[in-house]
């Protein structure tokens, strides 16, 4: 990455707590900002940190790791799960240099903390041995967001972002560890990603890696997402981009939409191929386990 796109800040703390557990309560980010460049991304606004709307620029908190460590030593830490790179992908291209993740992992096992970690990237192979480390002692769960296996979508969808068959081998391989694995089929973007013939490809790659769930959800808007996106239609599916736009009237898709989407797609689809809709379920047995 361009050393004059990655800005370098310090963060007051590392952990960010969130106003209800979903099944986590706190979030971690290394980065504001991401590379990967996705058009959809609801985390946009994060990127405008400085007010400019550079979205190119990527903060990196360089005293993240002194101050989990820190934070973690607490006497009032109950070493709740926390959900890593929920915002800003922890392995986006800027880690590959900064290396930053190895440290958070061994702080993490340091305190045995779980953990959810998502990403784009199968760069985090690279922390193969410290996150099948952390598995052995505490719930940690591995995800990736991967929505068509049609790469020339993906690339103008999610332009740095690693292959749909790269993140699926990625995800079978920590089927290796203790880690319990997931895939998350969101956003379906209506008109784009969301035919039969793409959502059973997924489908079957997902029962090949073996993930122990999938959780699917539709494309909403909201914010500086709403233009973002919609320019981005207009300007690479444009055939696509009066259908879609009826869609959104709001910053939810038309519920019957949904409904049929469900109904006639999805649904059909997880069941044909026997994968799970259930994070907790993993999760509960791993944490039993431990």
């Amino acid at each position: 990455m361009e050393k004059n796109k990655i800005v370098k800040i310090n963060c007051k703390s590392a952990l960010n707590k969130l106003k209800r557990k979903i099944p986590y309560g706190w979030d971690l980010n290394i980065y504001r900002g991401c590379s990967h460049n996705c058009k959809y991304c609801y985390a946009i606004y994060s990127r405008d940190f400085t007010g400019k709307q550079d979205y190119s620029k990527v903060f990196v908190k360089t005293n993240i790791v002194e101050q989990l460590d820190k934070e973690l030593s607490s006497p009032k830490w109950n070493r709740e799960i926390i959900n890593i790179g929920g915002v800003s992908d922890s392995y986006q291209l800027v880690e590959e240099e900064m290396k930053i993740m190895p440290e958070v992992l061994k702080v993490l096992i340091k305190h045995k903390t779980p953990a959810i970690i998502s990403t784009k990237s199968d760069l985090i192979l690279r922390d193969f041995d410290l996150i099948a480390e952390l598995s052995k002692l505490t719930y940690v769960n591995i995800a990736s967001t991967i929505i068509t296996m049609n790469e020339k979508d993906r690339k103008k969808i999610e332009p740095n972002s690693s292959p749909g068959l790269e993140r699926f081998k990625m995800l079978k391989e920590f089927r290796k560890t203790n880690a319990s694995v997931g895939l998350h089929t969101m956003p379906i973007i209506p008109c784009l990603t969301d035919s039969y013939l793409n959502i059973e490809s997924i489908c079957l790659e997902a029962k090949g890696s073996n993930v122990h769930y999938m959780l699917p959800g539709v494309l909403y808007l909201r914010g500086a997402t709403r233009k973002v996106f919609f320019e981005f239609i207009k300007n690479h599916y444009s055939d696509k981009y009066e259908n879609i736009k009826e869609l959104y009237k709001k910053g939810g898709a038309d519920k019957s939409y949904k409904e049929k989407l469900y109904s006639e797609i999805v649904n059909p689809l997880r069941e044909k191929y026997k994968i799970s809709n259930s994070y907790i379920k993993p999760m509960k047995e791993k944490i039993h386990k431990n």
